[in-house]
């Protein structure tokens, strides 16, 4: 069985307009003859997507199409697969109008240029790296990214300077060629010129006819009090260049916080380890905290065990949501001395017979 043209998209009969048009976008990428030089398969399948395009992003054709493309046992196959039930027509209208619709010109009509898709460029992902400080307090950070350009020798027309692209021989401009399907004339893209309906007889030296090149850019990107390691900053706009008129891809900023000598990082809370002696810990008392924003004096309270968590709110990692900060939670360490003088011995016996 012949493929539809849904199937060509990958979509369902009653997909969406955004449906289609995303599908078509992804394979229009994939198969697009400027990343795929020399693949004739991926050529032919670029083909196969804008002709599956052309017809089910028009309202008028697609309607067509789902009237007359299904096989009901009466048609008789047409171009690509496609079976007419002339039984249905309304011979008062205009037969050349639906099925030029379809398949595009009846043969000895005329054409106007078919032009290409634009196409929405790819997005770029990138890195910064920040100190775990910058990334509580906020930083501006300056990010090079390598992206693709029109040349800057032939200004992105893609031929040597003092040339300029020729109309294609193939299609005399119209970027279409029909090939003969009996009683009508199937279009499709030009394969010499790939729809443009021009062709470059001297490509220039530096892009070698491709019209664009790689080139370093500087971006500056203001981070957020906040961010995590991994938190993805994107600029509209500043990714890919479109083609063929479609917009710019975006570029993604990925941001990697170095570790802290002394905070442990819990979503917007900030763990830190406090060490307390023997007997503030038994019998409660007060301590000193390291925050962000300087030390603060905490309460023990008595019979604290080791590890308890002790929390200061508000003084953690600022939230990416801008509304207030996070928590700090002080881990209680309690400390043992390795060494103990004679008075500390006696009383630490005189302690170990009470509680024995």
């Amino acid at each position: 069985m012949a493929e539809s043209l849904y199937d060509t998209l990958g979509v369902k009969k009653g997909a969406s307009a955004d449906e289609i048009k995303k599908a078509y976008r992804k394979l229009a990428r994939q198969y697009h003859p400027d990343t795929n030089q020399g693949d004739k398969s991926a050529e032919e399948r670029f083909k196969q997507v804008q002709t599956a395009y052309d017809v089910l992003s028009d309202p008028e054709k697609r309607k067509a199409y789902d009237r007359f493309g299904s096989t009901n046992g009466r048609g008789a196959p047409g171009p690509g697969g496609v079976n007419v039930d002339f039984g249905d027509f309304d011979w008062s209208g205009d037969l050349g109008d639906i099925l030029g619709g379809i398949f595009g010109n009846v043969r000895g009509g005329g054409g106007r240029r078919a032009r290409p898709q634009a196409v929405r460029g790819a997005d770029v992902e990138t890195e910064v790296r920040l100190s775990f400080e910058d990334s509580l307090r906020g930083a501006e950070a300056k990010v090079p990214v390598d992206l693709t350009a029109a040349c800057s020798q032939c200004g992105g027309t893609g031929a040597e300077p003092g040339t300029a692209p020729v109309i294609c021989p193939e299609c005399n401009g119209r970027g279409v060629v029909s090939e003969s399907q009996g009683l009508f004339a199937l279009s499709q893209p030009c394969p010499r010129c790939r729809g443009n309906g021009t062709v470059i007889e001297k490509p220039c030296s530096k892009c070698h006819g491709s019209g664009r090149e790689r080139r370093r850019r500087t971006f500056s990107v203001k981070i957020k009090p906040g961010v995590k390691d991994g938190t993805k900053i994107r600029l509209k706009g500043k990714g890919e260049a479109g083609q063929h008129g479609g917009p710019n891809g975006d570029l993604i900023v990925v941001t990697r916080v170095d570790s802290s000598p002394i905070y442990e990082r819990r979503g917007d809370d900030l763990v830190v380890q406090v060490p307390v002696s023997f007997p503030t810990a038994a019998l409660g008392g007060k301590v000193e905290v390291a925050t962000p924003e300087g030390a603060v004096s905490l309460k023990v309270p008595a019979g604290s065990e080791d590890g308890k968590l002790l929390r200061i709110k508000g003084r953690g990692a600022p939230k990416l949501s801008g509304s207030g900060k996070g928590d700090v939670l002080a881990r209680i360490r309690i400390q043992v001395p390795k060494r103990v003088n004679k008075k500390e011995r006696e009383l630490l016996e005189e302690l170990q017979k009470a509680v024995g």
